[in-house]
């Protein structure tokens, strides 16, 4: 429920929010960010270690969607929400020369800067573009796994989001996806704020 506000006010306090978050994550929530976050979350000390730090700065991750199953070398891979590619830089190390690393994230500013964090990290099987997850640039059962670290919260419609993540999936793909969850409604205020939709 989104009260007075409609699907586009809500995706223009996000991109807002998340140009922001492209320069630095460092205050803009409540839970660690950076490589702080990442280590809270569970990752790979030595994965954390070898990203430049560049790659850490706007990393505001809610979980780790790649401890929810294997990758597999050569599997093509697209990160929902990329933000500034931590998660596809892990994924492409796993996945090998042979594997795709695909993201797309809404905000302008995190594609460039998701772009050059890859480059700078010497990833040479990512690529990474604009769009929202309620239309995703990508043709029909082309994508082995769907991962996402705290986007789909993000997005009004939650249905038409999922619907496109399962068209782009092949049979037997896997999603995999790290989130928050409610366990009761939200005061009404709340639910009405953009701010707590950015968040």
């Amino acid at each position: 429920m989104t009260g007075e506000m409609d699907g586009q006010q809500i995706q223009d306090a996000v991109r807002e929010k998340y140009a922001r978050v492209a320069e630095s994550a460092e205050g803009l929530f409540q839970y660690a960010t950076g490589r702080e976050g990442a280590r809270a979350l569970g990752y790979e000390e030595q994965t954390i270690a070898k990203a430049p730090p560049e790659l850490m700065t706007s990393f505001c991750g809610v979980g780790n969607p790649l401890s929810l199953g294997h990758l597999r070398k050569g599997e093509v891979v697209l990160d929902v929400g990329c933000g500034a590619g931590f998660d596809l830089y892990v994924a492409s190390r796993i996945l090998g020369e042979h594997g795709l690393a695909l993201g797309v994230d809404l905000t302008p500013e995190m594609v460039s800067v998701a772009k050059q964090n890859l480059e700078r990290a010497g990833v040479r099987n990512a690529e990474v573009r604009q769009a929202t997850c309620e239309a995703l640039p990508h043709e029909s059962a082309t994508v082995d796994v769907v991962i996402s670290n705290g986007v789909f919260n993000l997005f009004p419609n939650k249905p038409r989001s999922f619907a496109e993540v399962f068209r782009v999936l092949k049979p037997g793909g896997r999603l995999q996806f790290a989130d928050i969850v409610l366990d009761e409604d939200l005061p009404r205020e709340i639910v009405g704020s953009l701010e707590a939709w950015s968040n």
